[in-house]
């Protein structure tokens, strides 16, 4: 693909949505106002199978409580788990999230590293939760999909896979570098909005006349 069909359908899914409410996803929210890689992490970590609005209250009543690593150490596993209800596997995260600020303290100097491979180390710190971090928290290039980026990557016949996993890897040879970190933040509202899960909008999107719309069975 030529790189100037990324800048018209990076473009155009902008324009779709810029009518919308202005509501980014959360851990964008928290990048913006915090704008530590530590809290980075760890709202990510939270966001796994939580929905938004649930990530960002959490993260919030977590980072009241402790901003980095040496802070949250210092509090139970027992006052995560309760900051962080009534998120997803809120247990299992709060576990984690006390591993990794030790973690954090004993190899790394409490400063989270700015590698995929040394965050995925990490306890419950896979490829998506890497590479956002490494998007929100140090500005580099890396490919982060969720299950937007996944679905509307595979419908717009961009990539054929399976997981986000496989997208992650398929999208790298086909998607210049520059639109990789946008392309997480930008995907995932365009995703709630417009490319939605069931029935998409395909009215409402610019793109609806060349997409194939791979999978969609039923659109508004």
């Amino acid at each position: 693909m030529e790189e100037t069909y990324w800048d018209t359908v990076f473009a155009n899914f902008r324009e779709a949505i810029a009518h919308e409410e202005e509501t980014l996803p959360s851990v964008s929210l928290i990048a913006e106002k915090e704008g530590s890689p530590f809290q980075i992490l760890i709202a990510t970590l939270i966001s796994l199978r939580t929905k938004d609005e649930v990530t960002l209250a959490a993260s919030k009543r977590l980072f009241a409580l402790a901003k980095d690593p040496q802070s949250m150490v210092e509090i139970s596993e027992e006052s995560i788990q309760k900051a962080i209800y009534p998120a997803g596997f809120y247990k299992t995260k709060a576990k984690n999230i006390k591993l990794i600020s030790e973690i954090l303290l004993k190899e790394y100097q409490g400063e989270v590293p700015n590698d995929q491979a040394k965050l995925m180390e990490l306890p419950g710190v896979g490829i998506k939760t890497a590479n956002l971090t490494l998007n929100l928290g140090f500005q580099i290039e890396a490919i982060c999909v969720d299950s937007h980026v996944h679905q509307i990557a595979n419908r717009m016949g961009w990539v054929q896979t399976n997981t986000p996993e496989q997208t992650e890897q398929a999208l790298q040879p086909v998607m210049p570098r520059r639109f990789w970190i946008p392309l997480n933040e930008l995907l995932v509202r365009y995703g709630q909005l417009i490319c939605t899960p069931v029935s998409p909008h395909c009215s409402k999107c610019p793109e609806s006349g060349t997409c194939p719309k791979v999978g969609v069975t039923r659109s508004r």
